[in-house]
């Protein structure tokens, strides 16, 4: 059976789901906690999965240097355009960004990615919008 370890790392970002019938329709922004777990069939010489410094150097140094204190907008956004003149730094992502497409875009895009040449695989994302709400994705 493998071995797993999860490491979380907190960002802040903006976003507004596209299509949205209530308020998330609305730009607005959260202080997600990203739990990345990742898997090894077994452990290194040290007895352990992956270090955690070299999750918190790849996955979680991903998130501040490109989601970190931005607005991620669907690539299809009608607003996308507008937003991007008046800040260039908007991200345009290629999903609506809920939690659920955040967490299955880092567990299929980001991390197979990010983590190749280790021998560990980033194979669940919990994204948790609030204390109260989060998703996850998982393979």
């Amino acid at each position: 059976m493998p071995y797993q370890i999860t490491r979380k790392h907190e960002i802040h970002c903006g976003h507004r789901v596209c299509g949205h019938e209530g308020k998330c329709r609305n730009l607005h922004g959260h202080a997600y906690v990203i739990h990345f777990t990742c898997e090894a069939d077994s452990l290194d010489d040290l007895e352990r999965v992956i270090d955690f410094g070299v999750i918190k150097s790849l996955l979680c140094q991903w998130l501040e240097d490109t989601w970190d204190h931005r607005m991620l907008i669907w690539e299809e956004d009608p607003m996308l355009d507008a937003l991007r003149g008046i800040d260039p730094s908007v991200v345009a992502v290629p999903f609506n960004p809920t939690a659920e497409n955040i967490a299955a875009h880092l567990v299929s895009r980001v991390g197979p990615d990010l983590l190749a040449g280790t021998l560990v695989r980033l194979v669940r994302v919990q994204v948790d919008e609030t204390s109260k709400c989060s998703a996850a994705y998982h393979v």
